[in-house]
């Protein structure tokens, strides 16, 4: 039967293959809200999502991105890394400089892990398997302090640290179970040095002098920048990938028909999450099935997860611990199965590709699961 399906498959031109899915997705929620309500309901979703969803969050990306610059010049970033550097090897096994990925990663997204473990010096002071597992422990952190100020920004102050406290767990054990995979697949990678440097004496770069405030002028702007070029970047995921979500998950109007309006879908999300209510109630605390829609788009595109969340609120699904078990999961999460591929790759160890997408989602649902019992404590006192 494989065979059979197999030369089917080389005989059909993957263009209609294409279609065909396509249309058949499309026709079946015509099916359901009528054509024209569909493609009216899907530009009005993408145009809302993208006044009032997407300008919202690129504006804290501009903010956060400033901080971040400003952090990074004046050496607080220095002085965090100082201060996580003694956790690094008992918790995470890997040595004291990777807390630096774990910051930047924190302050902007998961591929700035790729940028410092590309530099030999940063690489030269790990073995095979711990770069590689450098990976996961920056993803675990990426985009987070947009996330934590996108949710303080809706009213929730103690749940996003309990999210964070939720991912700094997750990601020990995406962190060490990745190595665990590395290690059983390649035994010799423990031993062996990541890259070889030689601590060469370097030129170092004559700058000009700069006035403090000139400093700060260049970091807050430059770091402004930055947080553009990723708003940017995160249109296209809110856009498209929200839209679809909540296609799936929010339902008819007020009077049961379909308008055509913005957030209208065939609820098909929702109906998951209710044959499986018990399972995300145990597990995260979950008392709405639509609920299920924010970590499924975090898998994607954590800032497309973010734009889910206001509408939510808005339903009345969302408590205090909801939002913990968001900040936990879409930080650990953040978009990692679209950037774990092109991370590993830029690294040189494609093939560790799908033991680090396994280890990553158990780290992320530990992550949902230890915020969902923190804010469980949390609600006794």
């Amino acid at each position: 039967m494989k065979t059979f399906f197999k030369k089917i498959y080389n005989i059909i031109p993957n263009g209609i293959i294409c279609l065909v899915i396509i249309s058949s997705i499309f026709a079946l929620l015509g099916v359901k809200m009528g054509a024209s309500n569909l493609i009216n309901t899907i530009m009005n979703t993408a145009h809302d999502l993208l006044i009032n969803t997407v300008f919202y969050l690129m504006a804290i990306c501009v903010i956060t991105g400033a901080i971040g610059k400003l952090f990074t010049e004046f050496g607080v970033v220095e002085l965090f890394e100082s201060i996580l550097r003694p956790l690094m090897k008992p918790l995470f096994n890997l040595p004291g400089m990777a807390s630096l990925g774990g910051v930047l990663a924190f302050l902007s997204d998961n591929p700035a892990v790729i940028g410092l473990a590309k530099d030999k010096r940063f690489a030269s002071h790990f073995k095979k398997f711990q770069l590689i597992s450098l990976t996961n422990f920056g993803t675990a952190f990426g985009m987070g302090l947009l996330v934590i100020v996108f949710m303080i920004g809706q009213g929730f102050y103690v749940a996003p640290i309990l999210g964070l406290l939720g991912a700094c767990i997750g990601c020990v054990v995406s962190t060490r179970l990745m190595q665990y995979f590395v290690l059983k697949e390649y035994p010799k990678y423990k031993t062996e040095d990541a890259c070889d440097y030689e601590h060469e004496e370097e030129e170092k770069e004559v700058k000009g002098h700069k006035s403090m405030f000139q400093r700060i002028l260049d970091a807050l702007l430059d770091g402004g920048k930055t947080g553009v070029d990723v708003g940017l970047a995160i249109i296209p995921g809110v856009l498209i990938i929200s839209t679809m979500v909540m296609l799936l998950t929010f339902g008819a109007s007020t009077t049961g028909e379909y308008t055509g309006a913005a957030y209208q879908g065939v609820e098909f999300l929702p109906w998951i999450g209710a044959k499986l209510s018990g399972v995300f109630d145990f597990l995260f605390g979950f008392h709405d099935p639509h609920l299920i829609a924010f970590p499924i788009t975090a898998l994607g595109a954590v800032g497309a997860a973010l734009g889910l969340i206001p509408n939510f609120i808005e339903q009345g699904w969302i408590d205090g611990n909801a939002i913990a078990v968001f900040t936990g999961i879409g930080m650990c999460w953040s978009g990692f199965l679209s950037t774990h591929t092109a991370m590993l790759d830029t690294l040189g160890y494609r093939e560790l590709t799908s033991k680090a997408i396994i280890a990553h989602t158990i780290g992320g649902l530990v992550a949902a699961i230890v915020a969902h019992l923190l804010f469980l404590v949390y609600s006794l006192f």
